[in-house]
């Protein structure tokens, strides 16, 4: 698996999974029109030419093909902050292909923008394999279909990743 930028034309690919209730269940968007996929993809592609850029889109590709994405959005440059999200085609769920999003997410976001800190707010099995930590429960953090939605926030500080990654360290 390997994160590339996401270009406008992978949108279809991104619609494939985008488009499902499945995906989208405890997302505040979704099912996805074609439209509002192509919106999405458009939008993420853009954010590669602002500056200061805030937001780095990936797709998530195995022999080519686009099987997810993940976004790294520096939420406080100050504060050497950001947020990682992913989202993944359920062809391949269960494969590692989430982890490995996430893995390389967390290497871009502490290697490439010297980030301190890093938080998701998703799959709490993902987030436990990537060695990050459950700091708690947040209510009512987003109104989806069939009502509010609690978010686990999860992080993992800089020299936590660090030691994880060291040989002979766990």
């Amino acid at each position: 698996m390997t994160l590339s930028r996401i270009k406008l034309g992978d949108w279809r690919a991104v619609h494939s999974w985008a488009s499902l209730p499945q995906v989208c269940r405890f997302q505040t968007w979704g099912p996805n029109t074609e439209e509002e996929t192509r919106a999405f993809v458009a939008t993420a592609a853009e954010a590669w030419s602002r500056a200061p850029q805030r937001r780095f889109a990936y797709a998530a590709r195995i022999e080519g093909d686009v099987v997810g994405m993940g976004d790294l959005h520096v939420r406080s440059r100050e504060q050497r902050q950001g947020e990682i999200t992913y989202a993944v085609h359920p062809g391949v769920w269960g494969q590692g292909v989430g982890t490995a999003i996430g893995e390389e997410l967390l290497a871009r976001g502490f290697e490439d923008l010297e980030l301190h800190r890093l938080y998701a707010t998703c799959d709490p099995r993902v987030l436990g394999k990537l060695g990050m930590t459950w700091e708690g429960r947040h209510r009512h953090t987003a109104l989806i279909r069939d009502g509010w939605r609690h978010s686990d926030i999860f992080s993992i500080l800089e020299d936590e990743w660090r030691d994880k990654k060291r040989p002979g360290c766990r």
